[in-house]
């Protein structure tokens, strides 16, 4: 009698642990720019490739990582990535590019089952985070190749911050996709550059 007492106790207790424990919450990044007005039409299409991209171990997890004034790190237990980040990352990088130059065409890596494209976007994400209540950072090298014959066309180093004020966590992923828009309008005009 007295086992059964015990193991019916230890199972009510449980289930009011499990009862209090705050649900996960699951965030994506979203393409943040506007297409221009309208398209000129008149160029051959570019086929574009965008990745492959690298980002930091340190991000590369599912739970969401923040910075703290004194150098350390808060990873979010009940807010968490929906999908893999670096996955996420080069589709938000390639819908905002898609948005920002309607005349190409523009895939993400590996685009293996489309064919092969003209020009290459490599990207090295060296910080992607933000410090709530002070901002949101993006740094990254980048540079375009010609898949043709392998020549990085340009090169170059991103380093974007903006103030962040919304201390949520769905201020924190806004802001992170803000950063990824004013990144992709960067890409943009290095892009425009080559013909």
């Amino acid at each position: 009698m007295k086992i059964s007492h015990w193991l019916l106790t230890g199972s009510l207790l449980l289930l009011s642990a499990c009862a209090s424990t705050p649900p996960t919450n699951f965030y994506v990044l979203e393409p943040f720019v506007k297409p221009p007005a309208s398209a000129t039409g008149t160029e051959k299409q570019r086929l574009i490739g965008v990745g492959p991209i690298s980002i930091p171990a340190l991000i590369e997890r599912q739970k969401i990582v923040t910075r703290k004034a004194d150098n350390s790190v808060e990873i979010a237990e009940f807010h968490q990535w929906a999908s893999p980040l670096k996955e996420n990352i080069t589709q938000v990088l390639t819908r905002d590019l898609a948005l920002l130059m309607p005349d190409d065409v523009v895939r993400s890596y590996p685009w293996g089952a489309f064919g092969s494209v003209d020009y290459r976007i490599i990207v090295d994400v060296v910080r992607f985070d933000t410090h709530p209540g002070h901002s949101a950072n993006l740094e990254a090298g980048w540079a375009i190749m010609n898949e043709k014959n392998h020549q990085i066309l340009t090169h170059s180093h991103s380093k974007i911050e903006q103030p962040l004020s919304d201390t949520s966590y769905t201020g924190t992923v806004n802001a992170l996709s803000a950063l990824l828009g004013e990144f992709s309008r960067e890409l943009s005009l290095a892009l425009a550059k080559i013909k």
